[in-house]
């Protein structure tokens, strides 16, 4: 059965095909009741996803998903109900702004060496003022025919030891949780399946979250399989950890699953929004 709760996905404002309206659009009428929408260190689409969401008469979630270096690893952890205009939160994602133009710059000079020239300015053109991600460079490459779709310049390009490559420092988990929780927020691992941790970092990972103040981790999402699902059911539960639920929808041949075809988070989870004044209506969602 698919759940009509979706607390992950991006629009323009990162690196997602669908503007905030138009995402919340897509949303409602895939059968998506409840939504958060969490740009990648950007919080500049949420009032106008919000107003959408009120127009079309769904609920609307603040969220933001924060980039985080733990162990020389990229972590991402999602901050829902977060407040869009705290000046620390707003601070932070500024000075993250800056370090992403940096690093766009060192992907661009090392595709340059490749034979790749104008990539900056390629994948500036398609970001245009959203924040820049490695995902509009691989934009840029499949138009220009460099590779036949995103997750080929992924490989071919943008990992360790290839051209496209830049190791970047992004705040610290405990920055992230402390931004998160100071705005209002609630913390969320996303999608720790994505992660490649092996059983003993992962379980290091999920007790410094815990102890950091990390609320919940994504259980059911779309880029995890179905054996997953139960597996971070499990975890969940042995770190004390409530589970949350999104598609990571990032518009049409972007994503690894449709929006609104989320199944059921498994019976033993505790939701993270069972404490939400909205708790009543998502539990009948869910149910």
């Amino acid at each position: 059965m698919s759940v009509p709760i979706d607390l992950h996905c991006h629009s323009t404002m990162s690196d997602g095909l669908l503007t905030p309206e138009a995402l919340v659009t897509h949303a409602a009428s895939k059968g998506v009741r409840v939504l958060a929408l969490t740009d990648h260190d950007e919080v500049s689409g949420l009032a106008r996803a919000r107003a959408a969401a009120e127009h079309i008469g769904i609920t609307f979630i603040d969220g933001v998903e924060v980039s985080v270096t733990w162990r020389k690893r990229t972590l991402h952890v999602v901050g829902l109900k977060v407040n869009p205009q705290d000046p620390a939160l707003l601070a932070a994602f500024a000075k993250v702004r800056e370090g992403r133009d940096s690093r766009a710059r060192q992907i661009a000079e090392g595709l340059a060496k490749a034979g790749i020239a104008d990539a900056y300015e390629g994948a500036r053109a398609i970001s245009g003022n959203s924040v820049m991600t490695r995902s509009h460079f691989a934009q840029f490459m499949v138009k220009q025919g460099h590779a036949k779709n995103m997750k080929s310049v992924f490989k071919k390009y943008m990992v360790k030891g290839k051209p496209g490559y830049v190791n970047h420092e992004w705040m610290s988990l405990e920055e992230a949780l402390m931004l998160i929780r100071n705005s209002g927020g609630v913390a969320v691992l996303a999608h720790p399946g994505r992660y490649d941790l092996g059983f003993v970092n992962m379980h290091l990972l999920l007790n410094e979250f815990r102890n950091l103040g990390g609320s919940a981790i994504e259980v059911v999402t779309g880029s995890h399989q179905p054996p997953q699902f139960d597996q971070f059911a499990k975890l969940a539960h042995r770190f004390d950890l409530k589970a949350s639920q999104g598609s990571d929808y990032h518009g049409p041949g972007m994503s690894y699953m449709e929006m609104g075809r989320l199944p059921a988070l498994p019976l033993n989870c505790v939701p993270v929004w069972k404490d939400w004044p909205e708790a009543h209506q998502l539990q009948a969602l869910a149910s």
